[in-house]
């Protein structure tokens, strides 16, 4: 029983000791919870100045929203300590910044992954090589930027497919956007026959494209000789064409083809279907028709021989 009487009054006076003490910090309570409303406070103004503040020198919104919740949680943590300052605990404070760096470190480790493409997220924010509306190819996908946060990059394919690429993926690996500039070159490979008059060709291929779809006039059109194939000679004709989506660029080859199909036939010109020569001499160049004619002469002698032999 004595133990008991004890033990109450042991925690009574804790209790008596907490209640004078929380009398004596009622001041700095006070003034504790007037700087901490005073704080939000200032830090909701200074974030709703800096964020039409800041809308002139960036337009991405994902960084805009970025910098600006960092800012307000700093200046609130500011505050925050400040409070605990104003009532004596300093040693929390303390306390408190080294959790929040092992913490940190902790989470560095353990969310690495999600770090690099937060990270990589800013980093594009920031340098912005490509934008929404962009036609872009990376990583094996090639299509239209939809959406760009600061983890991953929305990219809808040319088939219809929606692919969310990781930030970290397009930042480290070779991408190719094909939107910057505004205009894009179209290749299209053409086989002519060996007989035809290849400067007369040219001519006729160059006048063909005049008036392709979306053709760039301030380009000239090259009609260049590349190759002797098998059964032609093959050249490139290459035009420019005004670039924004994809359906520019086929629309155009697709146009490009036809017309160059109409002025062949118009001209006489033939592209050659696959032709195979087969050579029977040792050193090569006999015809067929040629080693036909020498059997059939040896037969005729061996015949003729025969009969003298009888």
């Amino acid at each position: 029983m004595n133990d008991l009487n004890k033990t109450v009054e042991l925690l009574w006076g804790k209790l008596e000791a907490w209640g004078d003490q929380a009398v004596l910090m009622l001041p700095n309570i006070l003034v504790a919870i007037i700087l901490l409303i005073i704080t939000f406070y200032v830090a909701g103004l200074v974030k709703d100045w800096l964020e039409k503040f800041i809308n002139r020198f960036s337009h991405s919104a994902a960084l805009n929203n970025l910098i600006l919740t960092l800012l307000y949680i700093g200046m609130i943590m500011v505050g925050f300590f400040f409070a605990l300052n104003v009532l004596g605990l300093d040693k929390v404070v303390i306390s408190l910044l080294a959790g929040v760096g092992i913490i940190g470190l902790a989470l560095g480790f353990a969310f690495q992954d999600i770090a690099a493409n937060f990270i990589s997220g800013v980093i594009i924010a920031v340098q912005k090589p490509f934008g929404v509306g962009d036609m872009i190819e990376t990583n094996d996908y090639f299509g239209t930027i939809e959406r760009i946060t600061l983890r991953t990059i929305d990219v809808r394919q040319t088939t219809g497919e929606l692919v969310r690429l990781p930030n970290k993926m397009v930042f480290e690996n070779p991408l190719t956007n094909f939107s910057v500039y505004g205009i894009r070159r179209i290749d299209v490979e053409v086989g002519i026959s060996y007989a035809e008059d290849l400067e007369h060709v040219q001519q006729v291929v160059t006048e063909a494209l005049q008036d392709v779809k979306n053709r760039v006039k301030t380009r000239d059109i090259e009609v260049m000789y590349d190759a002797f194939g098998d059964s032609s000679i093959n050249f490139k004709a290459r035009f420019w064409v005004s670039y924004s989506r994809q359906v520019d660029y086929v629309s155009a080859k697709s146009d490009a083809i036809i017309r160059i199909k109409k002025a062949f036939d118009a001209n006489d010109i033939l592209i050659p279907f696959p032709i195979r020569t087969l050579d029977f001499g040792i050193k090569g160049g006999e015809k067929l028709s040629e080693e036909l004619q020498k059997i059939n002469a040896q037969i005729k002698n061996g015949q003729h021989l025969g009969g003298n032999g009888k």
